[in-house]
This record gives structure tokens, C-alpha cells and sequence, in this order.
């Protein structure tokens, strides 16, 4: 059976590459989307990618009602401004929630209907050109061939994808994220270390996928501590910008395992940010997880000093998973408790959250494949 390996066409990286934007989008279309959220029009962000787009003389029209985790509502009332202002190409600035808003807007640009028609619907056919530039380092959206849109009328949150929506350009530009605040590189970051680790223990996992996972464990094991506590450090910036572009290019490929199936339906019915709900779940999944992955885990293991080549398998996965609960702890990842989520209230959605998680396809992905009971058992391991 052959390996299928998907990337961006294109990508650009480097501090202050976004000033370059303009030679990299000329004729992919007439007038830019620019799908944004007000925090990125207030930091200033915005202004860049609209100074870039000024200079090469490139009309566009900013959106910038991106400013959840988003909604079909949301993608409903970027689609019409994209209609009415006539616009041809998207631009996606922020973090996952904006890129993924623009890739479904993308998509319904050519797809008839509402989005819930397309969930296990691969979509491959020619879209609009789509450029995402990240401002923090940890969805890797701008790599990957899905979008997460939560349906406001069914609670459930939405995983939609397929080849045509991985961005034709990244443009990888540290500086960006130096406006997150520790909070959220710390999530975001959280975020692109279970990427890495879900894509290099998935069942999906192959020779190409496993290199930009490992490269990217290093690098997150390294480098996210010092960003949660200097956000000014640049080369640690870039190097976490670079550590979750190899992530989105992993999973995209690899795909996800157990911890993201359990996390969307977290977010979808508590509103927590779904980097956050991933750090949380983590620990718990990975200790299920190991037992029939043994060697894998072993080896992020050692790559995160936590054992060495002369610790038995066993031992240095077990090591993983207390290297794991210890780094989310450095980083000031908070309990559900401590987000204010009532343990009675949790438990009441137990039977929903586990049948969504199923639903969504992805624990399937784990060595260890695990059941409707298995996975209220690691919901309730959460208190």
C-alpha cells in the first residue's frame, strides 16, 4: 500500500517574513478575506498583513468575528461578508480558531449546504487560495487538511477536512506570537506537543510523519518553558513556531489518536479552550495508551531526558507519562476543577462526551483501541 504525504504548497518562515507577503500571493486572486479576531486588530497584527497587502497593492475586506472557538454561526457570517464584498482569496490571521474559520468558509464557498452535511466527507475539490499566518505556535492549522467547527444546534463539535483545505501558503513569522500571553502559549503549546505525540504513536504513523514528530518533541520539551516564561525570547519563539508547523504536518498525515476524540466534546460542552482540554486529558490518556505502544512511548521517553537508552521499555513509558504530567504542570495547565467545572455536572454528560468522542473516529487511531467504558473511565480519572 503506497504512503500519501501532504504539506503546504508553499511556506515562509523567519522573523518579520509577513513584510515579504505581498510577492507570495500576487496573482492567487483580486481581493482578500482576511478572517481575524478583534485581539489580533488591537495588538496590532492585523495592521501588518494589511501594511503587506497595501505595499503589493492587493484590495481586502478584514472579518475579524473569529473571536471564539468557532461556530457555524460564525462561518455562516464570514461567508456572506465574502460574497458581498467580492472577494476571491482568503487570508487567515490568529490562531486556530481564525484559520480554521476560514478554511470552512472556503470550503462552503464550493460545497452547497450546511457544514454538518460534510462530517467523514473528504474534501477534495478546488477551493479558494487560502494563506494562514499563525499567531501562536500550537494548532498547526496552517498545515493541516481539517477545520473544527462546533454546531450550535446539536453541541457537537464538527471535524471536517480533506486535502483541499491545507493552506496553499503558511507564512511562519515568530514575531506574531510574541503578543500571546503565558496562558495561552502555554495551551497552544500543550496543543502541538500532543499533536506530535498522538501522530508518532497513531496507527497512521509512517516513516515521514515519525521524522517531524520527533523533530518537533525536542523542540516543544525545550523551548515551550522558556516561551511560558519570556514570551520575548525570539529564537525560542521561532523555534516553536517551527515545532508546531512539524506538528500540523505530522498529524495531518498521521492523524490524532484518543486524546483529541475525548477533548472536542470537552470543549464543545464546557466552552474550554481546546488546547487546555488536551493538556488536561493527556496524562490520563497516555497511561492508557502505553500499554500496547510500549516502545513508542519509551521512546519520546527518552528524547524528553526522562529515561535513556539503558532504561527498559516499560519503564521509560511509564517515565513518559510522569514527564508529561510534570511538564503540563510548569506550564500552569489548571484541572477542570480549578476551571470551574462542577464534577456532578461533568459526570451528567459522561455517556454524551464518550459517544461523541467515538463518533469523531479518532481514538480509533490509538494501538490501544479503546471502548465506550474505557473512555468514561479516563473522564472520570479527571477528578
Amino acid at each position: 500500500m503506497s504512503e500519501v504525504f501532504m504539506m503546504p504548497r508553499k511556506i515562509i518562515s523567519g522573523p518579520n517574513v509577513i513584510a515579504e507577503l505581498g510577492q507570495h500571493i500576487q496573482g492567487k486572486g483580486k481581493k482578500a478575506l482576511i478572517v481575524t479576531d478583534q485581539m489580533m486588530v488591537k495588538f496590532g497584527n492585523a495592521a501588518k498583513v494589511e501594511n503587506a497587502l497595501k505595499a503589493a497593492n492587493v484590495p481586502y475586506v478584514i472579518y475579524d468575528g473569529s473571536n471564539t472557538e468557532p461556530t457555524d454561526i460564525i462561518v455562516d457570517e464570514g461567508l456572506k461578508i465574502y460574497k458581498e464584498e467580492g472577494c476571491d482569496f482568503l487570508i487567515a490571521l490568529g490562531g486556530g480558531s481564525p484559520m480554521d474559520t476560514a478554511k470552512a468558509i472556503a470550503m462552503l464557498t464550493v460545497c452547497p449546504g450546511k457544514l454538518r452535511d460534510y462530517m467523514h466527507t473528504v474534501i477534495d475539490m478546488p477551493v479558494p487560495f487560502i494563506v494562514a499566518i499563525p499567531t501562536t505556535a500550537g494548532t498547526g492549522s496552517e498545515a493541516t487538511k481539517n477545520t473544527i467547527i462546533a454546531d450550535t444546534e446539536t453541541n457537537v463539535k464538527m471535524l471536517l477536512g480533506g486535502p483541499s483545505l491545507i493552506p496553499d501558503l503558511a507564512v511562519v513569522d515568530p514575531t506574531f506570537t510574541m503578543t500571546a500571553p503565558p496562558k495561552v502559549t502555554a495551551a497552544t503549546g500543550i496543543d502541538a506537543l500532543t499533536h506530535v505525540i498522538e501522530a508518532y504513536t497513531s496507527r497512521k504513523a509512517i516513516p515521514m510523519t515519525d521524522m517531524f514528530a520527533l523533530s518537533a518533541i525536542k523542540k516543544i520539551h525545550k523551548n515551550l518553558p522558556i516561551c511560558y516564561k519570556d514570551g520575548q525570547n525570539v529564537e525560542a519563539r521561532m523555534q516553536m513556531s517551527v515545532a508546531a508547523l512539524e506538528a500540523g504536518i505530522a498529524f495531518t498525515n498521521a492523524s490524532v489518536t484518543i486524546v483529541h476524540g475525548m477533548s472536542r466534546p470537552i470543549g464543545a460542552l464546557f466552552h474550554i479552550a481546546h488546547g487546555v482540554s488536551n493538556a488536561i486529558l493527556l496524562p490520563a490518556c497516555m497511561e492508557f495508551a502505553i500499554k500496547e505502544n510500549t516502545d513508542r512511548f519509551a521512546t519520546i521517553g527518552r528524547i524528553m531526558g526522562a529515561a535513556d537508552d539503558n532504561t527498559p521499555d516499560e519503564e521509560a513509558a511509564q517515565a513518559f507519562v510522569k514527564e508529561v504530567t510534570r511538564f503540563c504542570k510548569e506550564v500552569g495547565i489548571p484541572t477542570l476543577a480549578e476551571l470551574g467545572v462542577a464534577k456532578e455536572d461533568f459526570f451528567a454528560q459522561l455517556d454524551k462526551m464518550a459517544s461523541d468522542a467515538l463518533e469523531s473516529g479518532s481514538p480509533q487511531n490509538t494501538m490501544r483501541i479503546p471502548t465506550k467504558e474505557d473512555l468514561i473511565e479516563i473522564y472520570k480519572k479527571l477528578y
